[in-house]
């Protein structure tokens, strides 16, 4: 199997449950478009809801590049509640792994995401957010590419 998601335009549906320290887990449900542009660039934009709770909904918009004849990349991230955020990108055989970085934040937020490939059109993700050292959130999410 080749990577459908991030490497070809698509419309993704998400589902899955968000995890903070110290609290129970709280469902959500959300979107994802990935758009190519000429000269391996990408814009991705996500948007999560947390139906029946008070969260606040989350929202990220990704520009990033794929590097000639490379399985990295890197991106830049604007996250409505992290603010400024840098990243990079592996393509592995049977995930995607990213790791990001905010900037020029005091509490030294940093996070991970890694996507694993279950089908061409189904993704599962596992992801953490942390501060300094320390786990303050996490979220998993099954993916389903939505038909053109």
């Amino acid at each position: 199997m080749t990577h459908t998601f991030l490497l070809e335009p698509g419309r993704w549906i998400m589902q899955g449950s968000w995890l903070e320290r110290n609290g129970m887990p709280i469902s959500f449900k959300g979107m994802t478009l990935v758009v190519w542009n000429r000269d391996n660039w990408f814009s991705m934009a996500t948007k999560l809801v947390f139906p029946g709770s008070d969260r606040s909904e989350i929202s990220c918009q990704y520009k990033g590049r794929l590097h000639d004849g490379d399985r990295q990349y890197t991106f830049l991230l604007q996250h409505n509640l992290l603010g400024q955020v840098e990243g990079e990108g592996w393509i592995c055989p049977d995930t995607i792994v990213q790791r990001y970085w905010v900037l020029g934040d005091r509490e030294r937020r940093s996070g991970f995401e890694t996507l694993h490939q279950v089908s061409d059109d189904n993704y599962y993700l596992t992801s953490g957010i942390l501060a300094g050292h320390f786990l303050t959130s996490t979220m998993e999410a099954s993916l389903a590419r939505q038909p053109t």
